[in-house]
């Protein structure tokens, strides 16, 4: 049995149903966990005079957390030897950021994000351990190895599954979220927080207490995060490691711009290495995780944010899927930056194959040259040829009044190198 590919879909027979139908098709893309919608207008009623008006939109009121789950919630988290924050997108969604961050300081409780949670707390917080979501033991695995408590909020199971992380379901959870936690076997919540989750934070905090507690484990984990990403800083070696593409875009971009992530190789270094101060600066299509979201994601951003700087990050593979909305970009006057991890294939079905069966098949293909290709258009093009290229580029393309192509050469060799390292990692704690 398929599932369906929106949260609801209705079709406009009569054309004084049409004011109920559009609100209501608001109303539920809308509501907690946001999703399309889809309405059929058939071309005779689309023909048919207009009946009817727009229905006022509802102000629904916030719900809130019961009494009894905050007092739980507190008393758990007193309690916790080392707990461990785990948050997801439901936060970024309920500008609930700044509540989990005066949580997590004044807790001193450190905080992994997942993949479309970055940017919750400033990636430069000493409580920030950055991101997990990764399919391969990493430093923050030890984190959940360790723990004794985690506090899961706005956490969809989606985003990361808990048997990659809870493989025995024996780590004790808090659920904090708009919506009740979802059935999983490695899911099971001691307490579950449902309501507006900035007030529940705001709740709990005011009545837990870990005066007096030890730092928590997981923050000596910090160190070595920091050292791991540092390392890539003066790389000089070409093709460039993804790692110091990764750094050197990390460099260039403000607090406020925006990173759009296509699917690929690239993604999974861009999920363990690209950081952010604020949220909605990193957007990564997990998930279903669609190829050739960049793009029309970058031409979207710099329509909506026209005085930021926006970075549509591919790999050559899912650039060659919607290289053509760059006509739509032109047009338009979006002036962003297309940056290609070009390896002439697709790296991450390589990446996986020589995981699963030691050696990859059918995944290489040709390119066009990328730089005529943009020049074609009429945008400006660029070819990365040595390590000490990609800051200047980077910098002059984000200056440019048209859009950018950017071709940058990958050494993904670093997949099997980080393979190797994740399955020999041990946790010095």
């Amino acid at each position: 049995m398929f599932a369906p590919v929106t949260k609801w879909n209705a079709q406009i027979v009569r054309p004084g149903t049409t004011p109920e139908i559009v609100r209501k098709a608001f109303k539920v893309a809308q509501s907690e966990k946001p999703g399309a919608v889809h309405i059929d207008l058939p071309e005779n009623i689309a023909a048919m005079a207009v009946e009817g008006y727009p229905l006022t939109k509802d102000n629904r009121e916030k719900t809130f957390g019961a009494y009894q789950s905050l007092n739980k919630a507190a008393v758990a988290i007193s309690k916790a030897k080392s707990p461990l924050l785990l948050v997801g997108n439901g936060t970024i969604r309920a500008n609930a950021s700044d509540a989990l961050t005066e949580f997590a300081t004044r807790l001193n409780i450190p905080v992994a994000n997942t993949f479309m949670g970055k940017g919750v707390i400033p990636y430069t917080h000493p409580l920030a351990l950055w991101t997990t979501g990764l399919q391969k033991r990493d430093y923050i695995s030890c984190a959940f190895e360790e723990t004794d408590l985690v506090i899961a909020v706005g956490y969809d199971l989606i985003e990361y599954s808990p048997k990659k992380w809870n493989p025995d379901g024996k780590i004790p959870i808090i659920h904090i979220g708009a919506l009740p936690s979802e059935i999983d076997s490695s899911y099971i919540p001691l307490v579950e927080v449902v309501g507006d989750i900035a007030d529940s934070l705001n709740e709990i905090l005011q009545r837990a207490d870990r005066t007096g507690k030890a730092d928590p484990f997981a923050k000596q984990l910090r160190a070595d995060i920091r050292a791991g990403y540092e390392q890539y800083a003066a790389d000089d070696g070409f093709p460039i490691k993804p790692q110091k593409i990764i750094y050197d875009l990390r460099q260039v971009m403000g607090p406020d711009d925006i990173v759009i992530s296509d699917v690929g190789a690239h993604k999974m270094w861009i999920a363990r290495n690209y950081h952010c101060d604020r949220p909605n600066t990193c957007l990564i299509s997990n998930g279903f995780a669609a190829m050739g979201i960049a793009i029309p994601g970058a031409l979207a951003a710099k329509l909506v944010y026209p005085d930021r700087k926006v970075v549509a990050a591919t790999g050559d593979g899912g650039f060659m899927m919607n290289c053509q909305e760059l006509e739509t970009a032109l047009r338009v006057g979006t002036n962003f930056v297309t940056l290609i991890f070009n390896d002439g294939g697709y790296g991450l079905i390589e990446w996986k194959q020589e995981d699963q069966f030691g050696h990859s098949d059918f995944i290489k293909f040709g390119n066009p040259d990328f730089v005529k290709f943009a020049e074609s258009m009429g945008l400006k093009g660029y070819r990365v040829e040595a390590a000490s290229d990609l800051i200047p580029i980077l910098k002059e393309a984000l200056a440019q009044d048209v859009p950018c192509v950017i071709d940058c050469p990958v050494d993904y060799r670093e997949n099997a190198r980080f393979s190797q390292q994740s399955g020999e990692m041990s946790c010095n704690l």
